[in-house]
């Protein structure tokens, strides 16, 4: 579940950069004198899960390396309201000016993993698995799509560049579903899947006879999607696509599908409540 080291910290420098400005905490600055030493302590508000330790900590590692950040529960976990996740001592300074890109990346991800956990939850007792979207904030895609793994949910592709997935627009131009098919075929290599969406039974069969490897069923209704499971006898992956919430998940995954992706886990999730209390010394 770990993300690369390298991919938190340019996320986090980018946001202290946002923050900082040209002449830094003019606040901590103008108030706190330079010796005071404190401990930060970081509370769940509510109950949910945990995610985004690893950039609370690279916030509070980029402005002062001599800062002790203990993590007291690791990401993935659910908390419940009152749990102390983390802490972090040292001089003060460095600790107000990074605790509110420490707190916005743990916030942010957590509501994330949380939201993802209820999805999960609901299709628990089936063989479906909840997956996000490319339906990400720019330039965090990476730290939305690691969240969505701490909240017990898979990755659907990174980018446009790590699968072929052939969309309405994409058949469209090139002409036809079969036509795509073969010319993605003939340009892809030989580990590179190709999925293919479709809007209705009759493309369906079409994409199927003609060999992709998954296929999206874009907003199929229920009946719809059982439908397309029988014909399918376990032929290509299949991934339901479409008006996908808390509500409705389960209904979806009861039909057999393998995958279900969702873009609201990534664009819809509230933030999870954390606090900072800080103590002197």
């Amino acid at each position: 579940m770990d993300l690369p080291k390298v991919l938190i910290k340019e996320e986090v420098e980018r946001a202290l950069f946002e923050d900082l400005g040209r002449a830094g905490d003019l606040s901590t600055q103008a108030t706190i004198e330079s010796h005071k030493r404190a401990t930060a302590f970081f509370i769940a508000r509510d109950n949910g899960v945990v995610s985004g330790l690893p950039h609370a900590n690279m916030a509070f590692e980029c402005i002062d390396p001599q800062l002790d950040f203990e993590q007291r529960v690791s990401d993935g976990t659910r908390v419940s309201a009152g749990t102390v996740i983390a802490s972090v001592s040292g001089n003060a300074r460095p600790i107000l000016s990074a605790e509110r890109t420490a707190l916005n990346f743990l916030c942010h991800l957590s509501g994330i993993a949380t939201l993802t956990s209820e999805f999960v939850s609901q299709i628990a007792q089936t063989k479906s698995r909840i997956c996000c979207t490319r339906k990400t904030i720019p330039g965090l895609r990476a730290s939305q799509k690691y969240a969505v793994r701490c909240g017990g949910g898979s990755n659907h592709r990174f980018g446009l560049d790590d699968a072929i997935l052939i969309k309405d627009n994409h058949i469209a131009v090139a002409g036809g579903i079969a036509k795509s098919l073969r010319a993605a075929r003939s340009f892809a290599g030989h580990l590179v899947k190709i999925e293919i969406e479709v809007d209705t039974l009759e493309q369906f069969e079409e994409a199927l006879l003609s060999g992709a490897d998954c296929i999206l069923l874009d907003n199929f209704a229920t009946d719809l999607l059982y439908t397309a499971v029988h014909i399918n006898q376990g032929r290509a992956t299949l991934e339901a696509s479409g008006g996908v919430k808390l509500d409705t998940v389960k209904a979806i995954a009861e039909s057999g599908v393998d995958y279900i992706s969702s873009s609201q886990i990534t664009m819809s999730a509230s933030t999870f409540d954390i606090g900072l209390d800080i103590e002197l010394g």
